[in-house]
């Protein structure tokens, strides 16, 4: 087996960090009340340097401008200001070249999807004695990827990672697949799969045989287009803005119909996750979706005890004034999971 290194400053992070109280009601998993900022080793903890950032994109330089408190910003409701600005932080900080997405596809906070990966590698490495596993015997599985291929770009470049990441959309692949194809640190590390189901989510992607270390799902968060719609409208309102009236509310990250909304939303698409996830229960040592709704959980929990997973977690998450979370299960037992750890790897 091969010595396992830590993160950067990852074992001094996970030794000072204060402790979590849990509370639980009865028959819900025990949830962390304390509160949360961005993961001390997000990349993105300070303000943006817009000057370095314009450098590594220029066309972001059309999008910048001081804000009503005179610092320099972009207008996070306009999706290509938003599109630059991503392309810049995955160039400045992750070495990602040529990274851009067809118009109307879903363009997400790349702060808040570092998180995400952040905390995943914080649950390898509590029971791995504080330390993250790094390399590419690690192995992720994307549900939904999507053309923007954020997880995967950002889990390589962090922990060296290999992924498989999962759509039912070609065109998004084939987006994703480009941004590969230029950058070849990340293509061999990066594997692309097309779901043709649309009513399967594991069946059809996952080999019997190959096993997964980590799996992750930023799930449709609508029910409806028309639950969308009300949504973006109320961005709108927030951002003290009028939503043009002559079109549909622009939804400032994107999204085709695919990325936003499925039948029962985000609970409905976690719940059926969870459920399918019993087919593939060996195949995985944690199985885990971000979720955007508090008012989610209570569906999520359910489905997670009818399926009879061994554990859940909850990990609570903050960007600003966002708040989500991450729910995380395995159907491994301590035992199971340190025979998993015996022998699969990492560096």
């Amino acid at each position: 087996m091969q010595k396992k290194h830590p993160a950067p400053d990852a074992a001094k992070n996970l030794k000072n960090r204060p402790k979590t109280k849990l509370k639980a009601k009865p028959g819900q998993p025990a949830q962390p009340t304390e509160k949360k900022g961005p993961h001390p080793r997000n990349r993105h903890l300070g303000r943006y340097d817009f000057p370095q950032l314009i450098a590594c994109r220029p066309e972001l330089a059309t999008f910048v401008a001081p804000n009503a408190y005179g610092d320099d910003s972009i207008d996070f409701a306009n999706p290509e200001a938003v599109r630059a600005l991503n392309g810049a932080l995955l160039k400045l900080q992750y070495g990602i070249d040529g990274w851009n997405i067809p118009a109307r596809y879903l363009c997400p906070p790349i702060p808040g999807r570092a998180d995400y990966l952040h905390y995943l590698a914080d649950l390898l490495a509590r029971s791995n004695g504080g330390v993250v596993p790094h390399g590419t015997a690690i192995r992720v599985l994307d549900i939904g990827v999507g053309a923007n291929c954020i997880y995967p770009l950002i889990g390589h470049s962090e922990y060296g990672w290999s992924f498989v990441g999962t759509d039912i959309d070609r065109a998004a692949l084939a987006s994703a697949q480009a941004t590969l194809d230029a950058n070849a640190s990340h293509r061999f590390a990066i594997e692309l799969r097309r779901q043709t189901s649309r009513e399967d989510i594991f069946k059809g992607v996952v080999h019997h045989d190959e096993l997964f270390d980590l799996t992750l799902c930023n799930p449709p968060f609508h029910s409806s287009l028309d639950e969308a719609r009300a949504g973006s409208e109320r961005k709108w309102k927030n951002l003290g803005k009028e939503a043009p009236s002559s079109k549909p509310p622009t939804l400032n990250f994107g999204g085709q119909n695919s990325e936003l909304c499925c039948p029962g939303g985000e609970a409905g698409f976690v719940s059926r996750m969870i459920a399918e996830s019993v087919h593939v229960q060996n195949n995985c040592l944690w199985f885990s979706a971000l979720v955007s709704k508090a008012t989610s959980l209570p569906a999520i929990y359910r489905a997670l005890k009818q399926a009879g997973v061994r554990k859940n977690l909850t990990i609570e998450m903050s960007q600003g004034q966002k708040k989500s979370r991450i729910v995380a299960w395995t159907f491994l037992a301590e035992r199971q999971q340190q025979a998993w750890r015996n022998q699969n790897r990492g560096d």
